[in-house]
């Protein structure tokens, strides 16, 4: 089996499934509790925070831990929206976010806010000139995704963040739920007040992950309750959840020190190898993160590309995860200016760093083949 759609998910590190089970069945207190157990615990919690904060380059109490990158996502949007629609109710981002951004910003639509979608280029950029044009007196938040899930373009995070230092009163979050431990970020320098992950994109487990807080920032929670997390994020935390995240970003972070040139040349050479094939169209551009090739093979069927190359165990996606189940074309690829043509017809390959040059190399004779065995049937 060639495992090509790491930006789904990620299979789990085996030692991050042993500590989940060994938290799980040995820790199993509520941190709330001021018995032993819960003490137990909540010093595992606090050692977790301290870890992550640590791998993030920031401080223990900027990190709230959550159920993953859509939890994070509308935690920022509406609490950012619900504190501070008093300064104003205009939001910026990009017309190439994921849709746990796009959707939520639709839903502050309808509830009187202002929504600018930036337009992109044919690399998948904003420009810079674009979002200073957009910003209003009434604008309270931009969000721009670091990378990008179905191309996996670059956005100059570091640059928005030094316009961004000059207005105050704007609230800047990143969505880093794909360039985390792919894609180093600092999130100090780049004047970023939130950011989110998600553990099951860096080999750690689903339904775990973090936002990052910038210290002072007071934002309406999404979930009321106990007051777990500061009073931001309230539930029992998922203590064995989150300790495995904390050990698999560890992990992830490591590999990525010394197997990102690796990673990258695997890249380059996918792209090489499948620019050759006839029909078919690259659509990652040059400045994108080392795990990420989107191609389009014009005037075939993206779905059922997909099915006949998952004959020969080799599994990719069409767009995100999220959307592959619904039949329109890539909005990215749209919005990209690259037509519907390519639109229509795109697949991703997202690697990771188990990945080899060897599964690279069988790959492209796979999916080439898939591209012979139906041109009969599916030429348009």
């Amino acid at each position: 089996m060639i495992y090509f759609d790491n930006s789904a998910t990620t299979k789990p590190y085996p030692e991050v499934l042993d500590t989940f089970v060994k938290v799980a069945g040995q820790f199993f207190g509520n941190p709330s509790s001021i018995h032993h157990l819960g003490l137990q615990a909540e010093k595992l919690l606090s050692q977790a925070r301290e870890q992550v904060a640590s791998l993030l380059k920031v401080d223990p109490e900027e990190i709230i831990f959550t159920s993953g990158g859509t939890e994070g996502n509308n935690f920022v949007l509406k609490g950012v929206a619900q504190s501070y629609k008093n300064r104003g109710k205009h939001i910026i981002t990009t017309s190439i976010e994921h849709p746990s951004v796009q959707n939520v910003c639709e839903q502050l639509k309808a509830e009187g806010y202002t929504i600018t979608y930036l337009p992109v280029d044919k690399n998948g950029q904003i420009r810079l000139s674009d979002l200073q044009n957009a910003l209003t007196n009434e604008t309270i938040l931009v969000s721009i995704m670091h990378v990008n899930n179905e191309v996996g373009a670059i956005q100059p995070i570091k640059e928005i963040g030094q316009l961004l230092a000059k207005f105050p009163k704007v609230f800047f979050h990143v969505d880093y739920v794909q360039g985390a431990a792919k894609v180093p970020l600092d999130f100090h320098s780049c004047f970023i007040d939130f950011a989110t992950i998600s553990s099951h994109k860096f080999h750690g487990l689903k339904g775990t992950g973090a936002i990052y807080k910038r210290k002072g920032i007071k934002i309406n929670p999404l979930l009321a309750g106990g007051g777990q997390e500061a009073d931001f994020r309230s539930g029992t935390e998922n203590i064995a959840g989150i300790v495995a995240m904390a050990k698999a970003l560890r992990l992830a972070m490591a590999e990525s020190e010394s197997k990102q040139n690796e990673l990258f040349a695997i890249r380059d050479y996918l792209i090489s190898e499948l620019d050759k094939i006839e029909d078919v169209s690259i659509n990652t551009p040059k400045i994108a993160a080392p795990h990420i090739v989107n191609f389009s093979v014009e005037g075939y069927k993206a779905e059922v590309l997909v099915h006949e190359i998952e004959k020969n165990q080799l599994y990719l996606s069409t767009t995100s995860a999220c959307s592959s189940k619904i039949d329109e074309p890539s909005q990215t690829i749209l919005a990209m200016g690259l037509g519907e043509s390519r639109a229509s017809s795109s697949l991703r390959i997202s690697l990771s760093y188990s990945n080899t040059m060897e599964e690279a190399k069988k790959a492209v004779q796979i999916i080439q083949q898939a591209i012979e065995n139906l041109k009969p049937v599916m030429r348009r």
